[in-house]
């Protein structure tokens, strides 16, 4: 038998059983996956509290657009009056009070056109309906009665008693909406008359962050947004005029009542409501000539018409070329756009800050002469292709 070797046998069983030696280093995580794991942990924690916070500080966020949208519209007639010497504050006092002294009297209006129409509404319904009724039956042939009416329309009493629970419950509701919004008006309102007395110290305030280099740039970026947000305003204003005396001066040769206040109304919405200002301001009235002799209502949508294609393709392009001129197909894009991200805000902000983006672009953006080409006036091409074709 051969002899033993101790030492053959130590270095068999530190092959067959690696234990101590090197082992930990393979079996322990590596050094910098903990580091790693907080770091992620940190990074998600902060994610998630600017979200957090992004959300609680978007309607903040709004408020402050709309409120410096309107300090820009408001800042052409404050500059005018300082030029003349008054007081900053003084002539920025003056300017808003005029606002809201303009704004209350169409809400005032609205609200008096509103409750007259109702009561008008309600109190000729029975005489409206027994007309209609009337119409159909001589017109299809039908020998319908009120009392058939009726028995329909509340015949399911329990729909109509959870409606009128439904709507009881959501009082508290619509109230806090009301409260709620009137507060966004009155800080916006705040903030609007802050930003415009204090727009010289504002511009101030931001160019002392930047180099002197880009200062210029801002402020004439700044200068452009207040040309196009106060072209808009003032051009806006000055359409409501016309369509409010034009709509005033028809709807009086109609004989309806409240024809000046339908026609403040009719002028208001259609001028300052984009895109379809013209059918909501159409509604009322509309529906107040309905409630007196009908065939007024026949006559309103003519003139309604016929006035809104006056308006686009007479008085718009000459008012606005001097504001803002906004592609129409660009500016219901740019309604659209604003009011998928902001909703109504977004949509009324929408066509000036578009202006302002078109005007910034347009001089900073290079453009080039184009050369005369059939190809780009296609109907002069194909009328000459047809002069060809007749010789």
């Amino acid at each position: 038998m051969a002899a033993e070797n101790p030492a053959a046998e130590q270095n068999t069983e530190a092959t067959d059983n690696p234990s101590s030696s090197d082992a930990p280093d393979r079996a322990h995580m590596p050094a910098w996956l903990p580091r790693a794991m907080m770091l992620a942990l940190a990074l998600l924690g902060l994610f998630e509290l600017a979200n957090w916070a992004a959300h609680q500080l978007i309607g903040i966020a709004v408020m402050m657009t709309v409120a410096f949208f309107v300090s820009l519209a408001m800042e052409p007639a404050v500059d005018g009056m300082a030029a003349r010497g008054i007081n900053r504050g003084l002539a920025t006092a003056v300017v808003f009070i005029v606002v809201f002294a303009c704004t209350a009297g169409f809400l005032a209006t609205l609200g008096v056109l509103m409750v007259e129409t109702v009561a008008n509404v309600v109190s000729e319904l029975p005489r409206l309906i027994d007309e209609l009724v009337n119409w159909i039956n001589s017109t299809f042939h039908q020998k319908f009665t009120l009392d058939q009416l009726r028995d329909r329309l509340f015949k399911d009493s329990d729909i109509i008693s959870s409606y009128a629970a439904r709507a009881a419950n959501n009082v508290w509701g619509l109230s806090s909406t009301v409260l709620g919004g009137l507060a966004k008006f009155v800080t916006i309102a705040l903030f609007s008359v802050y930003m415009t007395a204090d727009g010289p110290k504002l511009r101030r305030a931001l160019c002392t962050l930047l180099p002197p280099a880009k200062q210029g740039a801002v402020l004439h970026a700044w200068d452009l947004a207040i040309d196009k947000t106060g072209g808009y305003l003032y051009s806006r204003a000055l359409l409501a005029v016309i369509s409010a005396v034009a709509h005033w001066a028809f709807l009086a040769v109609l004989g309806l009542p409240n024809a000046l206040a339908l026609g403040i109304w009719f002028g208001v919405v259609a001028s300052f409501v984009p895109t379809i200002g013209t059918y909501i301001a159409g509604t009322l009235p509309i529906l107040v000539a309905l409630t007196i002799r009908p065939i007024d209502a026949v006559w309103i949508v003519i003139f309604v018409v016929v006035y809104q294609w006056i308006q686009d393709y007479v008085l718009q392009p000459r008012i606005t070329a001097k504001t803002v001129d906004v592609n129409p197909a660009v500016a219901l894009l740019s309604v659209i756009v604003g009011g998928a991200l902001l909703g109504a805000v977004g949509a009324l902000l929408a066509i000036p800050a578009t202006a302002t983006l078109q005007a910034f672009l347009g001089e900073y953006v290079k453009r080039y002469d184009v050369a005369e080409d059939p190809r780009i006036e296609r109907s002069d091409r194909t009328r000459k292709q047809r002069k060809a074709d007749r010789g």
